[in-house]
């Protein structure tokens, strides 16, 4: 009979069963987080939404209050067509539901702040108090991007803080500082958090 061959080369150690439950556990809670968090989040609109931000900061310099407050809404609402026709395609083309889960998470962490924010615009323009109405939208947003955020990638609510930061100096500054507060957040913070996205999260 002839003699086993022997191995050629270092034997490697046996995979410990501990080191294997830590690769599991660790594979387990990636895939929950993925599961819980709404990515498909565009970046691209988010950098449009700051360029239609940095316009109307440009078109509502030296203008009357009705103008001004004109401006901004339609900024407003071309900025959330933007998004919201961007984030339904990337969720289309990522696969992932925008309607439930945790993209309807985030839609309804969204809202309530947004839609404050759309009906104190009126009684304060009207109440002759347009001044406040840069630190509120911003407060306003902030809030809402960083309640809706928990639900997404972790930039969303870091960029939804800035915009909370961005609110309370507004309030704090003089009124004749507001258009600089509002492009600094719409339009700034907009651009540079829509870039960060669009490189680390595809778009």
């Amino acid at each position: 009979m002839s003699d086993p061959i022997p191995h050629i080369g270092p034997r490697r150690p046996p995979v410990a069963l501990h080191d294997r439950a830590m690769d599991n556990l660790q594979y387990i809670r990636k895939t929950m987080e993925r599961s819980s968090a709404f990515t498909a989040v565009s970046g691209g609109a988010l950098v449009l939404m700051g360029a239609v931000a940095l316009v109307a900061w440009g078109l509502s310099r030296n203008v009357s209050a009705d103008r001004w407050v004109a401006i901004w809404m339609s900024a407003a609402g071309l900025a959330i067509v933007i998004a919201t026709v961007a984030t339904a395609w990337k969720a289309r083309l990522s696969g992932e539901p925008l309607l439930r889960g945790p993209g309807r998470k985030l839609i309804l962490g969204v809202l309530p702040a947004l839609s404050v924010g759309g009906v104190l615009t009126l009684p304060l323009h009207q109440a002759g108090q347009s001044g406040l109405l840069p630190p509120v939208w911003l407060l306003l947003y902030g809030t809402a991007v960083t309640s809706g955020g928990v639900f997404s990638v972790r930039t969303i609510p870091v960029m939804g803080l800035c915009f909370l930061g961005l609110g309370a100096a507004a309030l704090l500054s003089p009124h004749e500082w507001a258009g600089a507060y509002m492009a600094a957040g719409f339009g700034g913070l907009h651009v540079v958090f829509g870039l960060i996205i669009a490189r680390r999260h595809g778009g």
